[in-house]
């Protein structure tokens, strides 16, 4: 089977805002990132919601890229890439059009004492709402340069930080990936479409 480009590094000169656009977490799918074209599959038409209470991450960078589904269209996403992350009271949700109408997935994880947690985290999202804290971040080098094993494209715009904690997560996104996801205590529920997690 041939699988299309997923997630790549923008072409063009995307400049980010200043304040750092975070992270987070939700997956389905697995695979490790690696280096400026990272993914290997074309994303679906849907965009899917993430939340949490708390994030919190080492090893993090974000950069411009491009997220492709299966129709061609190319959707401008911010990618970010987490080494290590914990995500306490996680939820994702996201719905479709189908032959009897629109179906949701709900999905709870993390609850209590117990996070979720997920290694190699790389996400390509739209939007990010919380309150965030960086450790030692550096805005404005280069794609290429940035310290985690994922990079982007020499002579776009970056930034990077040794750890990251987001507190009151929203996060839209059309991809989250990750070479290991613990999902604990995880809860799924299929709704009408219409119950998110935000």
């Amino acid at each position: 089977m041939k699988f299309r480009q997923f997630v790549r590094s923008r072409t063009g000169r995307v400049i980010l805002t200043a304040v750092p656009v975070g992270v987070v977490a939700g997956a389905l799918l697995g695979g490790v990132a690696q280096g400026a074209v990272p993914v290997s599959f074309a994303v679906s038409g849907s965009q899917f919601q993430i939340s949490a209470s708390t994030l919190d991450g080492t090893g993090f960078s974000q950069y411009a890229g491009v997220a492709e589904d299966t129709e061609g269209a190319q959707h401008a996403v911010a990618i970010a890439n987490i080494k290590q992350a914990t995500l306490s009271d996680l939820c994702q949700s996201v719905s479709s059009e189908t032959p009897l109408g629109t179906v949701g997935i709900l999905i709870h994880a993390g609850g209590g004492d117990t996070p979720a947690g997920a290694s190699d985290l790389q996400i390509g999202m739209t939007g990010l709402r919380g309150d965030a804290k960086f450790g030692n971040i550096r805005i404005g080098v280069d794609a290429s340069t940035v310290g985690t094993e994922a990079k982007g494209s020499a002579g776009d715009f970056a930034q990077d930080s040794d750890t990251i904690t987001i507190t009151g997560l929203q996060q839209t996104a059309w991809s989250t990936q990750a070479s290991t996801f613990t999902l604990t205590g995880m809860e799924l529920e299929l709704t009408d479409g219409t119950k998110g997690c935000f």
